[in-house]
This record gives structure tokens, sequence and C-alpha cells, in this order.
């Protein structure tokens, strides 16, 4: 088996040769492009205006988001996805309106730390875009724009596939 670091660096997780995606067009005037901390004012809005349900989501698997979170927390963790994005480690591509004046929601596409995949994938929307178009249109699109755009064989979409119990009960890669 690959360690997590092994599957950052190897052919395995991306091949050197990849681009990730810049901008991805999402429907009803949407797009996804890639966090950075310049986003930060943005996305404290969504995350914390959302923060009941994302921690229901994400809080027993990666302790986020938490109650306490400030807004310098906030930017230094943009500011590394940002990093990763650009050392192709992992991805965070936020979704915003067309004139970026709101974030709505994050898709991350990240190394395996699981075995039985070659990245493991989820995604939210904030608590006003829940049940709407807008989720419905991201749901559809995720999965399709992955098999498009991706060098991946065996995506595991967490949250879909299985849930998040489920994907915490696998074994971890070792490190």
């Amino acid at each position: 088996m690959t360690t997590r670091e092994d599957a950052m660096s190897s052919p395995t997780w991306l091949p050197a040769d990849f681009r990730h995606p810049t901008r991805v067009e999402v429907p009803y005037g949407h797009h996804l492009r890639p966090i950075r901390a310049e986003d930060t004012d943005l996305d404290m809005i969504a995350v914390m205006g959302s923060r009941e349900r994302l921690w229901s989501i994400y809080g027993d698997a990666w302790g986020w988001p938490p109650a306490d979170m400030t807004h310098e927390q906030d930017r230094a963790d943009l500011a590394r996805h940002a990093a990763e994005t650009q050392a192709h480690e992992s991805f965070n591509y936020a979704l915003f309106d067309t004139d970026e004046t709101a974030l709505l929601g994050c898709v991350y596409i990240d190394p395996p730390e699981k075995p039985g995949a070659d990245a493991e994938i989820s995604w939210w929307v904030v608590d006003e875009c829940v049940g709407t178009e807008l989720e419905a249109a991201l749901d559809e699109l995720v999965p399709r724009w992955i098999a498009e755009a991706w060098p991946l064989r065996h995506p595991r979409y967490v949250g879909r596939d299985l849930t998040w119990a489920e994907w915490i009960a696998l074994p971890d890669l070792p490190r």
C-alpha cells in the first residue's frame, strides 16, 4: 500500500504534467475556482452561517469547522489550501456566484487516506442552497467533471458513495 505522502507525490495520485482546472462553469450563473486566502471574508460568512450542518458532515472526520474559528484561522486555512493546490497535493474549489460576491460552497479533491480509491472527493453548499436547483446542478456536475477533467480512475465520493461514518470506519493507509 502507498502512504498518503506517496499518493500525493506519485503518478498514482496525479501525473506530473497534469494541469488542474482554474475555472469550471456551474449552471445558473455560478462557477468553481480554486480558493485563496483573499476569499476569507466570503468564506467566513459561508462556513459560519452553515456551521452546524457542516460540523454534522465534516466534524467527526476533520474536526471542521470549529465553533470558535477566527478570521485569522480561516485565512491561514485558505492560504494552506491555496498552497496545496499549487503543489498539487490537494484541491479546494470554491463555488461562487457570477460576480464572486458570495461563496456558496466548496468541492474538495484529496489524495486517498483510505484504501480502495485514488482520490477522495466531497462537497457542500451553504444552508440556503440546500435543496435548490444549484445544489442539484453541483451534485450532477462534480462526478461528470471529475470523470472528464481529472486523471482519476477510482475516485471515492465521500458522503455519496458511502457515508462519512463508513469512510471513518475504513482502515487508514499507512503513513
